[in-house]
């Protein structure tokens, strides 16, 4: 090949990464699990709302638009990462960023919640969608779909309580959780509920799931959404935050890349 030749297909094609980028940019859909979060939005009852103050508004002649936001950092769809629950353990700054970019599996148990709010995912629900796709990727991302951002921003219907304060939501189970961890070394988990746990665990003060999943040195979010939106094997996800030194959690923005 010439050098004029090379010069062409380099043109053509682009150095590096950036053909890879253009086929990630042209031919995948790209979609957002992330809810765009608010004040008076549902959250943790020992947490306050959202208070966002305008520093500077070009409504009011200012020469631009600043905003000062004062939140939790578990606030709408957020990371927890192992610090949330763990002493000493890493803390969103200390994970790194090859953690942000992984295969997407979604495990989808709607069609049971809809039946039973109260429902978790089974060994035979991960047997399935291995049969049909394979073993879980080493390294995957996890999120169960339980189609409870339906619900999304409506407190009530999210914490789905009965008449003696019980909530009555999906989430995960010991089982499944154990498997992906310690069987399958996924990275990170994430779900459609507020919580890890199932709501009626959470009722009486239980997240033991959930300090199971950071005590292994996982992270996870919560609150997605548009997990229907996704196939339930073949895409990738990105889940990024910002890098709050020794911080605890914070809002994620989250999306899928899958094929059309």
């Amino acid at each position: 090949m010439t050098a004029a030749e090379t010069a062409a297909e380099t043109a053509a094609d682009g150095p590096g990464l950036w053909p890879l980028y253009r086929e990630l940019t042209d031919r995948v859909t790209h979609t957002d699990l992330t809810h765009a979060f608010r004040p008076g939005q549902p959250h943790f009852p020992g947490f306050g709302d959202e208070r966002r103050t305008a520093v500077y508004d070009i409504g009011n002649g200012d020469d631009f638009t600043v905003h000062r936001y004062s939140l939790v950092g578990q606030w709408g769809t957020h990371v927890d990462p192992p610090a949330h629950f763990v002493a000493g353990a890493r803390t969103l700054d200390r994970v790194p960023v090859r953690e942000m970019f992984l295969p997407l599996v979604v495990l989808d148990i709607t069609a049971r919640v809809e039946a039973d709010p109260d429902s978790t995912p089974t060994l035979d629900d991960l047997a399935a969608w291995e049969h049909r796709n394979g073993p879980v990727p080493s390294g995957a991302f996890v999120a169960l779909r339980t189609g409870w951002s339906r619900r999304w921003p409506d407190a009530e219907a999210m914490a789905n309580r009965d008449e003696d304060g019980v909530s009555h939501t999906p989430g995960w189970s010991a089982e499944v959780l154990r498997h992906l961890l310690e069987e399958a070394d996924v990275t990170a988990i994430g779900h459609e509920q507020a919580d890890t746990d199932p709501g009626s665990a959470t009722s009486v003060g239980d997240y033991s799931l959930e300090a199971y999943v950071l005590g292994y040195d996982r992270w996870q979010v919560e609150l997605l959404t548009h997990l229907d939106r996704v196939p339930e094997a073949g895409a990738l996800v990105v889940a990024s935050w910002p890098k709050p030194h020794q911080g605890s959690g914070f809002p994620a923005r989250v999306f899928a890349l899958h094929r059309q």
